[in-house]
């Protein structure tokens, strides 16, 4: 049986402490009371807590400067601020201060309970992550890669699990997406991170040199081989190869690479002898393998050999909670490398990036970020500083709203719970940047959702 989750909820009213406890407790949570911020941070002193509920306004002691202090304490306890909305602002700085999330007064209790509820869920799965890093022996470090989705906290785990081993590794997934990177990140926090990692793009590479690139040649092997060459199997001895979009190997190719894999031996072009190599294999395509297979492009024997650990890399589509990061990620990169003044998006240039399907996913995200900050005439990036196929869709999406929405019959309220519905979609449930992209207080949003009953 697990033991159930500690909660200290921290108010100053103990009307509202009792309030919250008996709601709180109906979902089997352990929990513990602070009538102010200063007893809030001794009990953090005193015991462990998987998740702080505390107002914002206390004597004695704020719930903004207690959390400064408990976070010193205890950095990794998410609290959950309770707020007014005469102190908003303040809730927005305290999140950058570390605090995972706020919700405002009046509380809408099945809000709060989904809420807590998500925090702790996240917060486990962090610690598990913890846990596997400190079995694996090394820390795991995620720090090329931007991105906190769901999708992405389980590319992370299966990536912290397959990295310390010396299993072949098969990388699947759109063009854009980062596979790269996650070849990266296998090797960086395996047991030949100080070893040698060689990268081969097998599109880069025409089929008379690719063989050659990768398993050297020796002195006359042909027109031009005035020397012995080392290929990149020899270089990435003891420690691992990425071989980059492999679906566009040639079949002279992929039947050496398979003698490799199975026997870690090869022979140089135009030499006899018998190298022997302990390398890594980590191989990356943006096509379906199973499909080359099938139309006599791809080999399935080292389909197979390939695909011991399969990873699949998610396209941004489908992790679209992570499109605001990684936009102000570029956007802060992109201003200090090219000396503009750039330091924010306006909410409804956020509303095009977020209903964009970014066919070339993160890449073409990155390039749009590049060019808008190049060119934008003041400090927030407008719609018109976005490329042209992402401005298009303003237009499209105000013809369509207009035969679809604005039709006789129709109510203003129909209309307006439907883009309530479609922004909450884009946003991945996410109701701060909902309330964000709408132009509205996450408190008119939190109204709104419970007048047209929006789960």
């Amino acid at each position: 049986m697990k033991p159930k989750k500690k909660i200290l909820i921290v108010d100053d009213n103990e009307a509202h402490r009792m309030m919250l406890k008996a709601n709180l407790s109906k979902e089997g949570y352990d929990l513990y009371e602070a009538g102010d911020g200063l007893s809030a941070v001794q009990a953090v002193r005193d015991g462990f807590f998987d998740l702080i509920l505390m107002d914002i306004k206390m004597p004695k002691q704020s719930g903004i400067d207690a959390l400064k202090e408990i976070k010193e304490i205890s950095p990794g306890i998410p609290v959950l601020l309770i707020t007014a909305y005469a102190e908003l602002d303040t809730a927005i700085e305290a999140v950058k201060l570390g605090a995972k999330d706020y919700i405002q007064k009046p509380i809408d209790i099945e809000k709060l309970k989904v809420t807590i509820a998500n925090l702790l869920e996240l917060n486990t799965l962090k610690k598990e992550n913890e846990l596997l890093k400190e079995r694996l022996g090394r820390t795991f470090s995620t720090s090329k890669i931007i991105g906190n989705s769901p999708k992405m906290q389980e590319l992370y785990h299966n990536v912290a699990m397959i990295a310390p081993t010396d299993a072949t590794v098969l990388i699947q997934g759109e063009s854009g997406t980062g596979k790269e990177l996650i070849a990266d990140l296998i090797h960086e926090n395996s047991t030949r991170a100080n070893n040698p990692f060689i990268k081969v793009n097998c599109t880069a590479l025409p089929d008379t040199l690719l063989e050659s690139e990768l398993f050297g040649y020796e002195r006359g092997a042909f027109t031009g081989a005035y020397q012995r060459k080392q290929g990149r199997f020899e270089l990435a001895d003891s420690g691992s190869l990425f071989l980059d979009e492999i679906g566009d190997m040639n079949p002279a190719v992929q039947a050496k690479l398979l003698r490799v894999l199975q026997e870690q031996k090869f022979e140089r072009l135009g030499g006899s002898k018998t190298i022997t190599v302990d390398v890594r294999i980590i191989a990356a395509t943006n096509k379906n393998l199973e499909e080359e297979i099938k139309a006599d492009n791809f080999r399935e024997d080292l389909f197979y050999r390939l695909n011991v650990v399969p990873i699949v890399v998610p396209p941004l589509r489908e992790r679209k909670e992570d499109i605001l990061l990684l936009a102000e990620y570029f956007l802060e990169y992109y201003a200090q490398k090219n000396h503009r003044p750039v330091k924010g998006i306006l909410p409804r240039t956020l509303d095009l990036l977020m209903r964009y399907d970014w066919p070339g996913n993160v890449r073409e995200l990155e390039n749009a970020l590049e060019r808008a900050v190049i060119i934008a005439r003041t400090e927030q990036l407008t719609p018109a500083d976005l490329p042209l196929n992402i401005q298009a869709l303003a237009d499209d999406l105000k013809t369509s709203r207009f035969h679809r929405d604005v039709m006789p019959g129709r109510t203003l309220k129909e209309v307006e719970r439907d883009l309530i519905i479609k922004t909450l979609e884009q946003t991945g449930g996410n109701r701060t940047n909902t309330a964000k992209l709408l132009g509205i207080t996450r408190k008119t949003l939190q109204n709104k959702l419970k007048e047209y009953q929006i789960e």
